[in-house]
């Protein structure tokens, strides 16, 4: 692969993380990520995976270490497997590290070829370990399905941190008992609030829970100190003494993270956004179709030319969404 310069933006943060958008679509509606009545992007305008696959190369080419592929939720795409094979024999090889976030529904299926194709450790977003309410979250979600997903991929030989969106009024009494359960089960929990993309069905202020007051619950039941682990991502992380595990704290608005923002994301119709809290984004799918690398190359440095320094995120009520698009368009 030919080489560029590396990659950063306007505010001299070097951009060392691409998170891939493989589809928007996937097999649950949670309630605060989309609306229950979806529609989806045509399959005619979506990137083909060998597309994918370019584009991802050019910006391991040009420094990025870290790639995550995201979806919608990524195992519905059919052949999805191969961009991993593809893109896993980068590993070691410039990229430093190719990881995955599921929903956890189809992991029992892809576990061991996700092993085999390069993935070592997976985010599992599981918001509840009660079969009801996880249901009510997702709208129709199996927890068994999950539940066996997460041993499969276990007994695989991947590293499974769980991904939690802390949900006023929903999930807040579980928080505790699932880190528990994860640090017992050898399993880093990371907890998320709640952000404000895409019309949902419900005001986002009624489920807002700042995670100030989760870590404040916490700390009088476990004891947490700061842990230096750095994934790649947003996160901050603390030490559970109790039980060996970490605790990763991602806080869009109690906690702005962006004056270190690292990240970029593609989207499956070859979007890139360089902020997931902004509209702003530059076509690489006209650039890679009409001009190769050199116009791919050009389109990239556009966008981070304009990266903007921080989101803007809010969940006052009645404040309606920061942007138009959902969560599962740009990828979690």
């Amino acid at each position: 692969m030919a080489t560029a310069p590396a990659l950063i933006d306007r505010h001299g943060r070097t951009i060392r993380y691409l998170r891939v958008s493989v589809t928007d679509r996937c097999d649950l509606r949670c309630r605060y990520c989309m609306a229950e009545k979806m529609t989806f992007l045509p399959r005619s305008e979506l990137l083909a995976l060998e597309e994918i696959a370019l584009i991802a190369e050019r910006f391991i080419a040009r420094g990025v270490a870290k790639i995550r592929l995201t979806g919608g939720e990524p195992l519905v795409r059919r052949d999805a497997i191969d961009l991993v094979r593809r893109l896993g024999r980068h590993v070691g090889s410039g990229l430093e590290e190719l990881t995955l976030t599921t929903n956890g529904m189809r992991l029992a299926e892809y576990a061991g070829p996700l092993v085999q194709a390069g993935i070592r450790r997976i985010n599992v977003s599981l918001d509840s370990r009660d079969p009801e309410t996880f249901r009510h979250i997702t709208r129709h979600g199996d927890l068994q399905q999950v539940l066996d997903g997460i041993a499969a991929a276990r007994t695989a030989g991947l590293s499974v941190k769980i991904n939690m969106v802390a949900l006023k009024g929903l999930n807040e009494a579980e928080v505790a008992p699932m880190l528990a359960w994860t640090g017992a089960s050898g399993m880093d929990l990371t907890l998320i609030e709640t952000m404000p993309l895409g019309t949902i069905d419900e005001d986002r202020a009624d489920r807002f829970l700042p995670l100030t007051e989760v870590f404040d619950d916490l700390s009088r039941r476990f004891t947490l100190s700061p842990d230096p682990h750095r994934s790649g991502g947003p996160a901050r992380y603390w030490q559970v003494a109790e039980t060996g595990a970490r605790l990763g704290l991602i806080s869009p608005l109690t906690g702005n993270f962006c004056e270190s923002c690292n990240r970029v994301r593609l989207t499956t119709e070859g979007k890139l956004f360089t902020c997931l809290g902004h509209e702003d984004h530059v076509d690489l799918k006209t650039a890679i179709r009409e001009g190769g690398l050199t116009a791919l190359d050009a389109a990239i440095d556009e966008a981070l030319a304009a990266k903007p320094a921080r989101h803007d995120f809010s969940v006052a009520r009645g404040a309606g969404p920061a942007v138009g698009r959902y969560m599962s368009v740009t990828g979690g």
